[in-house]
């Protein structure tokens, strides 16, 4: 007979349009549908961060200072002693928060998310840990990204780092479950830590309502400063660096050079593109988790050099629609139903939130082929617009650059799938379809439940 749980479900971020939060309430419906009660606790609540429990927070200066002695070089911390006494303080701090949470909400499963692995504030790891050991929970712990994956690696030489790895990222509990999202993940759970994994992939709503343009969302165009006969490019995700943005200026910058293709052409939702028109790539994620501090800088700046027009709307996007201080705040599938083509370049994915959504919109899709897309989606079979799998760094700047031959191939198909109206139909169904049929919310059920019924 399958057991109803109380299930307690952590993240430093909850309710935010970032992927693990996407996700997180991906689980949650799963969950509840089956009968299972959901709690979610985090540090920050929603994309405007309000800060609920700090010492869980994965942005505060002192999360970031332990982070950095512990995975890229020990300084910030007069010594050893001092780092190692700081870490087991704030874990101490997270440890009330979390044993709080279980005993009001009567938690008898955890899942947390990213806690073990990517461990952006690493005494909450060890918090963790000790709570789980201490009221004999069943854990399934879900690891979207790892410490190893971030840009440069990971330099463990403190001590205490080495032994926050090996003790807690993750616990080496043979009563623990592990999830992760690709294959490369499963692969380097097992090699690294020695610890069986089961892959569930990100998912998405294939059931829920089309996305459309109404009254609530009709204005978006407008309300950024678009005209109509404007061509959108939407870049959806947040604006890291590793998300590789600069590459979707590049191929505006192309586009733009073969103008003459477009000027006075019906466009594929009967449009006309006119001289006067522009091409704009609008961002609608937040900057906030940039972890160079300079990244923004450096695109606006390219952006500028290439002549590519840029609208960061991240303070009018948000989980939902609403209005705050008398400001209208669209959701981010609203921004999706106006785009024209959607970029996705990021050299590096743990899988792809923003790939399923642009699926679900019907809307052609620019794709850098990372790592994981290349392992774990690419031999579905999607229509795409392909910048390829290699890249350069420039020196002079640090942004990443694809071939000029790339390049050219990818602006001409993106100007064939904002002209020829059947050609992009075609092409955005086939996608919705397969979409459907790997991804979807029915697919997660059959993934998620046995984890958390057959125990």
């Amino acid at each position: 007979m399958k057991r109803r749980c109380t299930i307690g479900m952590i993240h430093y971020k909850i309710m935010g349009t970032d992927g693990v939060s996407l996700e997180m309430n991906k689980w949650k419906k799963v969950l509840e549908d089956a009968g299972h009660t959901v709690h979610l606790l985090g540090a920050e609540v929603g994309d405007d961060a309000k800060l609920i429990h700090p010492a869980l927070h994965h942005t505060s200066i002192i999360a970031k200072r332990l982070y950095h002695y512990s995975f890229v070089e020990p300084v910030g911390f007069n010594d050893e002693e001092e780092y190692r006494e700081v870490l087991y303080e704030e874990a101490g701090k997270a440890e009330e928060v979390l044993t709080r949470f279980i005993e009001e909400h009567k938690i008898d499963l955890l899942i947390p998310q990213n806690i073990w692995s990517v461990a952006m504030n690493p005494a909450v790891a060890i918090a963790m840990e000790r709570v789980a050991k201490r009221f004999s929970l069943p854990v399934v712990a879900q690891h979207h990204d790892f410490y190893w994956e971030r840009l440069g690696g990971a330099k463990i030489s403190s001590p205490t780092a080495k032994e926050l790895v090996q003790r807690y990222l993750p616990p080496l509990n043979p009563d623990y479950r592990h999830v992760v999202i690709n294959t490369m993940g499963q692969s380097q759970m097992l090699n690294r830590r020695s610890l069986e994994s089961t892959i569930i992939p990100n998912v998405f709503d294939f059931e829920r309502p089309t996305w459309v343009i109404d009254e609530y969302n009709r204005d978006l165009r407008s309300a950024i400063g678009l005209a109509p006969e404007d061509i959108m490019i939407l870049q959806a995700t947040r604006i890291v660096e590793r998300k590789g943005i600069e590459l979707a200026i590049d191929l505006i910058a192309r586009i733009n050079a073969k103008r003459d293709q477009l000027v006075g052409t019906t466009l594929w939702d009967g449009r006309t593109f006119k001289e006067d028109s522009v091409i704009v790539l609008v961002l609608a994620g937040y900057a906030s988790d940039d972890a160079t501090g300079t990244y923004q800088k450096r695109l606006l700046e390219h952006a500028k050099e290439k002549k590519v027009p840029l609208k960061f709307i991240s303070d009018s996007i948000g989980h939902e629609r609403a209005i705050i201080e008398d400001k209208k705040i669209y959701s981010l599938w609203d921004s999706y139903v106006h785009a024209d083509l959607i970029t996705y370049p990021s050299y590096w994915e743990g899988w792809g939130n923003q790939f399923l959504e642009g699926l679900f919109a019907k809307r052609p899709m620019v794709v850098y082929e990372y790592p994981i897309f290349i392992s774990d989606i690419k031999e579905r079979g999607f229509d795409y617009i392909s910048l390829g799998s290699t890249h350069k760094k420039d020196d002079k700047n640090g942004l990443i650059r694809i071939s000029a031959e790339l390049l050219e191939v990818a602006a001409d198909l993106a100007i064939s799938y904002l002209t020829d109206e059947k050609m992009r139909e075609t092409a955005v169904e086939k996608n919705f379809k397969i979409g459907k049929e790997f991804y979807s919310m029915e697919a997660l059920k059959g993934y998620l439940l046995p984890l958390i019924e057959e125990r």
